[in-house]
């Protein structure tokens, strides 16, 4: 058991993503000639720095090179102090889930080419595309509503999913040109987007209103409608509505919140692992029975208050991936500072790693380690699946959250422009 630090919990921006079982970078979509010149990296997204770092996506973890994401910065702050609507939104964010900070990067994903990286940029309430050759914007794109959220790129690495958090809307567009493909209705504040394996369907986690002092287990229904919405990727019309009020319920668990975060498919997809708010541990839902089969509470640590308000953005728990061969599943641990691997079989923890505020997990290029961005450190955290154990920390930007793997072009050491 490690010792345990107590660290002030920051914004989470918060939260999930299908990291192992679900191609996770478009330049996987790459022709064979063009992969011959792509290199698999991992881009880090520092938050408050308004920067990705690029960092290699297993062995050591050493860095590439660090890309400015919000080049633009002086146009877009005059057109927000021009605009007394987007002004106050914008302070708001900085002021409730930024904590005192901007939120410049939220996700990111690279091109099929490796050309390019798009970003999706909170304060911003955009989405834009970066040419990683000199550090230009080739587009942007402002979601509705006045914040942007997570994103997804499809299979094929020719559609990325953006949530547009304050009109609970999901925009889908073109990768390459920014041009908008369809859009879909979801819960209040929607938040990760997962594609489907076979690119078929796009799955909404929609997680209400996360910073609100609302947070006694009597007072949840304040929070909004919270569900996971399920559309048609071509169509874009809904398919399905999953809520796990009723689940939950079922299995005695009234007060636990319904806001599901990060999740995970098994590779099969029969399976999806999640995370809710204020709960240190995850849930294990079977699709094709709609019920969730089993739950897995982690162990608290003594230095973290169980005073829900504590828990900026409602997150206890934030960041769960699974390795690629589907046995085991990494959880971070946010407010309890570690992160631990867990047998999906029997749901036994490994060893506790230490972590300050690990804010979420993803997989290496090779799959045999699990990332955590440290965002209370400022760091990335590798850790052996089969060991369960810490292989390195790599230091990067100011409050690293989303970790996606992507492709660069070989030799790409940043841009030119830097």
């Amino acid at each position: 058991m490690p010792v345990f630090r107590r660290r002030h919990l920051c914004s989470l921006g918060a939260a999930l993503a299908l990291t192992a079982t679900v191609p996770a970078t478009a330049a996987q979509a790459a022709t064979p000639g063009a992969a011959a010149a792509l290199r698999e990296v991992m881009f880090v997204g520092n938050n408050w720095d308004g920067t990705a770092d690029v960092i290699r996506s297993s062995g050591d973890f050493g860095k590439i090179g660090r890309i400015n994401v919000i080049p633009d910065k002086d146009e877009r702050m005059a057109e927000i102090n021009a605009d007394p609507i987007k002004w106050i939104y914008f302070m708001a964010i900085r002021n409730s889930v930024g904590e005192g900070h901007d939120q410049f990067v939220d996700d990111m994903y690279s091109t099929p080419d490796g050309g390019s990286m798009v970003v999706s940029r909170p304060s911003f309430a955009d989405v834009v595309s970066i040419d990683l050759a000199t550090g230009d914007i080739n587009w942007r794109f402002p979601v509705t509503g006045y914040r942007s959220d997570h994103m997804a790129v499809s299979p094929d690495g020719k559609r990325v999913a953006v949530s547009a958090s304050t009109s609970n809307t999901v925009h889908v567009l073109d990768i390459v040109t920014g041009r908008e493909l369809g859009r879909f209705a979801t819960g209040d504040k929607p938040h990760e987007n997962i594609f489907t394996q076979d690119g078929k369907y796009i799955y909404n986690m929609a997680i209400g209103d996360v910073n609100t002092q609302t947070d006694a287990p009597w007072l949840d229904w304040t929070k909004g409608d919270r569900r996971i919405t399920v559309v048609d990727a071509s169509t874009y019309k809904q398919v399905k509505v999953i809520d796990m009020r009723p689940h939950l319920d079922a299995l005695g668990l009234k007060d636990h919140s319904d806001a599901v975060r990060p999740a995970v498919f098994s590779p099969d997809e029969s399976k999806l692992y999640f995370q809710v708010s204020f709960f240190n541990g995850f849930f294990e839902y079977d699709l094709a029975t709609d019920k969730i089969t089993r739950t897995k509470t982690l162990p608290k640590n003594p230095a973290t208050s169980d005073d829900r308000t504590t828990f900026v953005n409602d997150s206890r728990h934030h960041g769960i991936s699974m390795s690629p061969d589907g046995r085991k599943l990494c959880v971070a641990g946010t407010m309890d500072d570690y992160a631990t691997v867990v047998d999906r079989a029997t749901l036994k923890e490994g060893p506790l790693v230490t972590a300050s505020k690990p804010y979420w997990a993803t997989v290496s290029g090779d799959g045999r380690s699990c990332v955590v961005s440290e965002s209370g450190t400022d760091q990335v955290t590798a850790i052996d699946f089969a060991t369960g154990k810490k292989v390195v920390s790599v230091p990067v930007g100011d409050h690293p959250q989303r970790v996606r793997l992507g492709h660069v072009a070989a030799g790409w050491t940043g841009p030119s422009a830097s």
